[in-house]
């Protein structure tokens, strides 16, 4: 089926869903804000836009500062609000080559203030769904991004229609040709800013185009699981032990998110093989996902394999599951193993057990868990399990009663090298699960 079919499906979809919560709640119209530009403080500079989800799952405008959809009972089709000004500053949306266009009724504003001529009067059947509570407050709303209303949306919004699986599909296929770049550079030498550089130039996607900044971090800055540094110093082969990369890319709004390792000239076999063993853990977690599953339940999973590889190791003397009870393994795991992916690389509706908003609270023992709900088929989420050396992790296991446990020369070995870190995206079927990352290409 064409993407355009896709798409028409898509905004079927979510009327039926606007018209069901307008029909629930009592409201005559769902106002969705994209959002506004931001100035930076003390500066005539501005920020870069990121429109709100709530709007990006209507409509795929990049470029969308004081747009709105408006969803009411009465209409068959969405209304899209559009700011087209004389402006000459910035650039102006090119409607005339979006085809999607027909599937709303437009409306052009030349100022963000004339979003009040298309909006009722009496607002007190009306809600606001967006960042920008004064200008809900200006525009006279009562009600502004209502809490049934958030939940209705983000709990269906776990379960991805089949044009968001075809997004997610093309923003993995250009995050893989990013991949493959950075992995080519970086074993000619790159330092991490020229991985980057590689990076965008494969995907055509600048840092403020992804949906989350670029991880690409050489030796002890792969144990950082949020790198946000990029030397630009490039290290001689000697001296080029690992390189940890986790970065995605977006198509129409959806986001991939994909992480590698790679074991440098400088490695030993023992760090290759280590990061060989994280990859058959990723994907075989990928296979075991079921239906019905709960994330906590392949937690456990991940962190008993991850346990059984310190053991096989050599980094701790404790059976695997003893691991795991003490939580030695969440020292070297500290993460969950996965999260949804959609209009967010970290995906709403993980803990919410039903549209009403009744929320699942992760586990004590994992309370680092994103997702608490159960699997369910159309579902898209990642899975990356990872092992590090965290030196502030590791100082405390060090001081602890279980530092016996841990042979420590052992892991003086592997600290030079971070960490290991491998994602892929998966889809699940009711029959199969769809690894769309391995199925692509990326190895």
């Amino acid at each position: 089926m064409s993407a355009n079919n896709l798409f028409k499906r898509h905004i079927s979809e979510m009327k039926q869903r606007a018209d069901q919560l307008c029909e629930r709640e009592g409201l005559t119209l769902i106002a969705i804000h994209a959002g506004q530009i931001k100035r930076q403080f003390l500066d005539d500079m501005e920020y870069p836009f990121k429109a709100s989800p709530l709007f990006k799952a209507w409509c795929p405008m990049h470029n969308a500062p004081h747009c709105w959809v408006l969803v009411s009972l009465q209409r068959s089709k969405p209304v899209l609000v559009v700011l087209n000004t004389d402006e000459f500053w910035v650039e102006q949306p090119e409607l005339d080559k979006e085809r999607w266009l027909s599937l709303f009724h437009v409306e052009l504003i030349s100022r963000p203030d004339e979003i009040d001529k298309l909006l009722p009067y009496d607002k007190a059947r009306a809600a606001y769904l967006g960042e920008h509570i004064e200008v809900a407050q200006a525009l006279g709303f009562s009600e502004m991004n209502p809490e049934p209303l958030l939940s209705f949306l983000n709990y269906y919004r776990a379960v991805k229609t089949d044009y968001e699986l075809h997004c997610i599909r093309r923003a993995n296929a250009t995050a893989i040709q990013g991949h493959r770049a950075v992995a080519e550079a970086w074993q000619q030498g790159a330092s991490e800013f020229d991985c980057l550089l590689a990076y965008m130039q494969a995907t055509r996607q600048g840092e403020n185009d992804v949906p989350y900044p670029h991880i690409i971090g050489q030796n002890e800055h792969a144990a950082i699981l949020h790198y946000r540094g990029k030397s630009k110093h490039a290290l001689l082969p000697g001296l080029q032990r690992s390189l940890m990369i986790d970065a995605g890319a977006d198509f129409a709004g959806y986001a991939a998110d994909i992480s590698r390792s790679y074991a440098g000239a400088a490695a030993n076999d023992e760090f290759a093989e280590l990061i060989v063993a994280i990859d058959q853990v990723c994907q075989a977690l990928a296979l075991e996902v079921k239906p019905g599953m709960k994330f906590e339940t392949l937690q456990y999973r991940a962190h008993i394999q991850i346990a059984q590889l310190l053991f096989a190791f050599g980094f701790c003397k404790l059976d695997p599951e003893d691991m795991v009870k003490k939580q030695i393994s969440h020292v070297f795991m500290p993460h969950g193993i996965g999260h949804y992916l959609g209009l967010q690389v970290h995906d709403v509706g993980g803990t919410l057990a039903d549209p009403r908003g009744t929320q699942i609270p992760p586990p004590s023992f994992f309370p680092q868990l994103k997702t608490t709900r159960a699997f369910e088929p159309n579902m898209v989420f990642t899975i990356e399990p990872g092992l590090y050396f965290i030196e502030p992790l590791l100082s405390r296991l060090q001081d602890s009663a279980l530092a016996h446990t841990i042979n420590w020369n052992r892991i003086d070995q592997f600290r030079p090298y971070g960490g290991i870190r491998i994602e892929d995206n998966v889809i699940m079927h009711r029959d199969r699960n769809e690894n769309i990352t391995r199925e692509l290409g990326l190895v």
